[in-house]
């Protein structure tokens, strides 16, 4: 009778509860520090409700502000297609080879993802300089006269970033890549149609989901992008991480840069929800 009675007892447990210490340790890992940082600023500067919704008022409308928030989609949105331009045939690569090549392909992408972001925006910073290897071999060639200007502009920013993000994007299209199945090409070989006309109609509409994640996964964190703009762009390329920073260290605005990491906060959190409704993790999964 204790047997069934405890066997009674196991059947009324509902698994869900399970995930009960993982929900807690989020939240007070990750929700309340948020939530806190924000409390505690807009509590010590000593502001009202009046000032507070000036600041808010001041983020929307000032010039500087607005200009800091354009260029950050601008810089993120180039980046995300130029990321996408190289991870597209690498992860198809990836997904074609076998043995040592997919190997060396595989040691390719995932060693510089574990190195420091310094390390690596220092060594572009190394290789656009105007003493750089590029430029040193421009000038050698004599393609150029003189060092061409590739630091410390919009295009090291894009170059920067888009060598660290390039991993993130090129294993998401490489899961989904890897979740087609075969036959479906091998069909479509078989009734007569050519390579370009297979990727275009077969191949490529079968990969859309997994370019739409990858490159939503891109543009959330290229936003948000601090050190790499920070080391190789230049006065028109302050992203608004760099703006936050400013108001923090420079002139000591705590309100201002917390409406603005609030403003960040809710700009990611928006486009994560899109990716969450759009991205079939499973199916990426294989």
């Amino acid at each position: 009778m204790a047997s069934i009675r405890d066997a009674d007892r196991v059947s009324d447990f509902d698994p869900a509860w399970l995930i009960l210490p993982l929900a807690l340790m989020l939240v007070s890992m990750f929700l309340l520090p948020i939530a806190w940082f924000f409390v505690r600023t807009l509590q010590d500067s000593g502001e009202g409700f009046a000032e507070i919704v000036d600041t808010i008022w001041t983020v929307l409308t000032s010039p500087a502000i607005r200009g800091s928030i354009v260029i950050t989609n601008w810089i993120a949105l180039v980046v995300t297609l130029v990321a996408l331009l190289l991870a597209y045939p690498i992860a198809y690569m990836m997904a074609r080879s076998r043995g040592v090549a997919f190997t060396l392909l595989v040691m390719c992408v995932v060693l510089p993802y574990f190195t420091s972001v310094i390390v690596r925006t220092y060594s572009w910073m190394v290789i656009l300089g105007r003493q750089g290897l590029i430029n040193s071999l421009l000038l050698w060639t004599g393609i150029v006269d003189e060092p061409v200007a590739m630091m410390y502009n919009t295009f090291a920013v894009v170059v920067g970033m888009a060598y660290v993000l390039l991993p993130y994007l090129v294993l998401t299209l490489y899961a989904t890549m890897k979740g087609i199945d075969p036959s479906l090409l091998r069909a479509a070989r078989g009734l007569g149609a050519g390579g370009f006309y297979i990727f275009r109609r077969v191949y490529l509409p079968l990969t859309l989901h997994g370019v739409f994640s990858g490159c939503l996964i891109v543009f959330i964190l290229a936003i948000g992008f601090f050190i790499t703009p920070a080391l190789m762009g230049g006065p028109s390329d302050v992203m608004i991480a760099m703006l936050i920073e400013r108001e923090v260290e420079l002139t000591l605005n705590w309100p201002l840069a917390a409406i603005m990491s609030l403003f960040l906060l809710v700009v990611t959190l928006v486009l994560y929800s899109i990716y969450y409704r759009f991205a079939n993790i499973e199916r990426m999964m294989g």
